[in-house]
């Protein structure tokens, strides 16, 4: 059965400009719904973290604020407990990318501390933006990008159009002024195309084989968005 393989943060903090530590780690949703629709369309699910690390899943993901009330946030915990893949990862240092049909980067804040900067990470995206599979990133995902800089600060993704958690995302979360830096400028410096859409409404963007969505609400159509290239 093909295998598509969920690149997660292996963080359960997120360090603010103030040096304090923000609990956070994998957005539920940004995982749960992408994971639902590549099952149901008949692929398997691994999961890869810096280390192999266990994923930790952001509290605020499940709060029922965030979840459009009880009902959702019991769905999603019900769902993440039937994930078992994400108990064993695999260490993102051990991936054979010709094992994945595509590779896909759920957010949360998680990745704005470890894989921005993770060059395991950096060396498996690199790899399958040339090997011509479909490589997606959703939300703070594409923050995994940043790694791929060389020392004169040049990227393979520089030129692509994507999109990713925006600014104004960020200021309306509570979040910007708080932060040591934020996604869209670092993408924007990286010399990537970024692409905003309206705060917190889906949207995708995808050049070539990359593909990427703007917030989690775009989680599930990115998936589609995968799902139909790998048709």
């Amino acid at each position: 059965m093909p295998t598509i393989l969920f690149v997660l943060t292996g963080t359960d903090h997120w360090t603010l400009a103030d040096g304090t530590r923000h609990p956070t780690g994998f957005w539920a949703d940004e995982v749960v719904a992408p994971w639902n629709l590549f099952t149901e369309a008949g692929y398997e699910v691994e999961v890869a973290t810096p280390g192999a690390v266990v994923p930790t899943v952001d509290a605020m993901s499940l709060d029922p604020s965030f979840t459009g009330g009880a009902e959702g946030a019991a769905r999603l915990r019900a769902a993440l407990d039937t994930m078992t893949p994400l108990l064993r990862p695999r260490s993102l240092a051990d991936v054979d990318l010709d094992a994945y049909a595509a590779v896909f980067y759920p957010g949360g804040h998680g990745p704005m501390e470890d894989l921005s900067r993770d060059p395991d990470s950096a060396a498996l995206l690199t790899r399958a933006l040339a090997s011509g599979r479909p490589l997606a990133l959703v939300c703070h995902g594409p923050a995994a990008l940043l790694a791929t800089a060389d020392a004169d600060g040049k990227s393979p993704f520089a030129g692509y159009r994507l999109t990713g958690f925006t600014n104004a995302e960020e200021t309306q979360s509570g979040f910007a002024s708080r932060a040591p830096w934020l996604l869209q400028d670092r993408l924007t410096a990286l010399g990537a195309d970024v692409r905003e859409g309206e705060p917190w409404a889906p949207k995708t963007v995808s050049d070539r084989t990359l593909h990427t969505g703007q917030n989690p609400a775009s989680a599930g159509p990115l998936a589609e968005v995968v799902l139909g290239a790998l048709r």
